[in-house]
């Protein structure tokens, strides 16, 4: 069910850990924040121009992971792991600060993010949540990955496909209905790649935290992790929790139906500047405490972009 009213966390939440591809260790603090606030990071390491909002406008890069930059080029890299834990406990306000370059990767899914959140406890604004509402269908191609959206009145559903020659992950594919009630294979579901390709990208400075404490790796027909796969359809669940939270940079939670095939981060982000281009494919809309949606702009500005 929709939830009509935003969302902050009641009290302060600490994380520590190593960063998945600059491999050093961080701390990070999620604070409570007023109603509108959105979700906004900021670098304690700095002194200066250090908040970095979370928007699709601000991703500076995509190549394995998110990296959103202010106009000042500074940078928080793997932001999507977090940003999918906040969508998926719905929190809509929280200034998250931090004392490095890129969040940790933590056991490289959203669980302990999720799981503290939802210990900690979720506070109720007073505030209504607007939600981007989809009002046609929408499609987006580079070479072969392929992604669209088309109305959903009620929720964000994602059918999801992976396409790997390698045969343990093959041709995986999920479909995920992000108003069910348990969304526990999404966000436990670990990052992974394939061991031919760990030197790789090593060579371009990445992956330097990288571990099987915190990827799934696969070799060959193996998974090399000894405790193998959390749930049947992990790999392809991963990047389903990957479109999540990329998809939270669009500064509201879309009701849509998605289908992705081959999609990742630069998909994700390509599409929504693209999507968000056209203000006749969406509306901003809020819902009525008996759950209904109505429109949150009079009709004549139902073509209004999101507000950033």
């Amino acid at each position: 069910m929709l939830n009509v009213f935003q969302k902050t966390i009641s009290n302060k939440i600490e994380f520590k850990g190593i960063g998945l591809h600059s491999g050093l260790e961080s701390i990070i603090k999620i604070l409570p924040a007023d109603e509108n606030y959105g979700i906004i990071f900021k670098r304690t390491d700095l002194e200066q121009n250090n908040f970095i909002k979370a928007n699709f406008e601000n991703v500076s890069s995509a190549i394995l992971c998110t990296t959103i930059q202010n106009k000042f080029n500074i940078s928080i890299s793997t932001v999507e792991h977090l940003l999918a834990a906040l969508y998926i406990t719905g929190i809509d306000n929280a200034l998250i600060e931090i004392n490095a370059s890129e969040v940790p990767i933590m056991d490289g899914s959203s669980k302990e993010f999720v799981d503290t959140i939802l210990k900690i406890g979720i506070k109720e604004q007073k505030a209504k949540r607007k939600y981007l509402k989809i009002l046609k269908k929408f499609e987006f191609k580079e070479d072969e990955k392929f992604i669209s959206i088309e109305k959903n009145e009620n929720s964000l559903n994602v059918d999801f496909q992976l396409v790997y020659s390698n045969d343990v992950i093959g041709k995986q594919r999920n479909q995920i209905n992000f108003s069910d009630k348990d969304l526990s294979n999404v966000y436990t579901s670990r990052t992974f790649c394939l061991f031919d390709d760990v030197e790789k990208i090593k060579k371009i400075g990445l992956a330097k935290g990288g571990s099987l404490d915190n990827a799934i790796v696969v070799k060959d027909n193996e998974i090399l992790n000894s405790t193998g796969l959390r749930n049947s359809k992990e790999f392809v669940n991963h990047k389903i929790l990957d479109l999540a939270g990329d998809f939270l940079l669009s500064g509201h939670r879309i009701l849509g139906s998605v289908t992705c095939i081959q999609g990742g981060h630069s998909l994700s982000n390509l599409f929504l500047r693209t999507l968000l281009q056209d203000r006749s494919n969406y509306s901003i809309i809020e819902l009525e405490e008996s759950k209904t949606i109505k429109s949150y702009f009079k009709t004549s500005a139902n073509k209004l972009a999101v507000n950033a």
